[in-house]
């Protein structure tokens, strides 16, 4: 029989996405609440239970009730929101974050989606730290630009509607002022850091899509590694990756720009690594989509890997 799956949340932003991707799937049974029990304890603990895969697309206190709505030991939950991304009992749901990050989603009963912006900065982070060519205590700073979709539907609206009474005409928006994003704690935990990163989010006047960018002094670095040893450390830790792509170096330097919409509608995250023409600085780059392999493809995929399913399907 085909495992059970149910989307809590499913008229959210990534609601909406992830259905949108298991919708007509052979492979599963799609369950569904009917709209007017949506916020019915009794009616939704009844479908959480009766799942064999829990996908939740809630805020982090409602995803939470969820997870207590569950009585038995059977069904298996990914969560989306930020609620268990730092956790323990939580895997973290980046199958390609390390060798034997897939091995242990496979294992798991609980697993939490990474954030959009996180996806990027640890795919470029990770590797460098635990091959020791990044210092753990080095003093990161990350820049990233996302699509409005990234803020939910209340930013949609704020950017699609001028009839809101927040509606807004911004081309482009940096927020975050206070340096205390919800998303660092994730990055410092999972890319190894021992120094909590300076994160400068920004918001641009377009659906989706999303730049993550690393800028590192080479030479300030043990050993002063050079750019092609950077590229190499990032080139071995994906390689075979279905869903992540280190772009080659004669690609990059042939490379004059990068559109943040350039990944989107796939699970693709492609990473790049700009050197300085001396060589002592570089500039590393993730590009995906924030609905993709930054929220609901990243669900889709770790589902697919927990209930034994090929890893791409519904993906390509």
């Amino acid at each position: 029989m085909a495992p059970k799956v149910f989307i809590d949340g499913e008229a959210g932003t990534t609601g909406l996405e992830l259905r949108q991707r298991l919708d007509g799937r052979p492979d599963i049974e799609l369950l569904s609440i009917a709209p007017e029990r949506r916020k019915d304890p009794a009616a939704r603990a009844e479908l959480l239970n009766a799942a064999d895969m829990v996908m939740l697309c809630l805020p982090d206190d409602a995803a939470k009730e969820a997870v207590g709505f569950i009585t038995n030991d059977r069904t298996k939950v990914i969560d989306a929101s930020t609620a268990f991304r730092v956790a323990n009992g939580w895997t973290y749901g980046f199958p390609e974050l390390s060798k034997t990050q897939r091995a242990a989603i496979k294992a798991s009963k609980r697993v939490s989606n990474p954030g959009c912006y996180p996806t990027g900065a640890n795919a470029l982070l990770y590797p460098l730290v635990d091959s020791g060519l990044l210092p753990a205590n080095y003093p990161v700073s990350i820049n990233a630009v996302s699509g409005y979709s990234g803020g939910g539907k209340s930013m949609i609206a704020e950017f699609e509607d001028s009839s809101a009474p927040n509606y807004s005409k911004d081309a482009y928006r940096i927020y975050g002022l206070e340096l205390k994003h919800k998303h660092v704690p994730e990055i410092q935990k999972h890319a190894g850091l021992r120094e909590r990163p300076i994160f400068t989010p920004a918001v641009g006047r377009y659906r989706q899509g999303m730049i993550v960018e690393v800028p590192l002094h080479l030479s300030l670095l043990p050993g002063a590694p050079s750019v092609n040893d950077v590229h190499q450390v990032l080139r071995h830790a994906y390689e075979g990756e279905r869903f992540v792509e280190v772009v080659p170096l004669d690609i990059v330097r042939a490379t004059k720009g990068l559109d943040p919409e350039g990944a989107n509608n796939t699970n693709m995250l492609k990473l790049f690594v700009f050197g300085a023409e001396d060589g002592r600085q570089v500039r590393l780059v993730g590009l995906l989509d924030n609905l993709g392999k930054g929220a609901s493809g990243a669900a889709v995929q770790n589902m697919n890997i927990m209930l034994g399913l090929p890893e791409d399907a519904g993906l390509a």
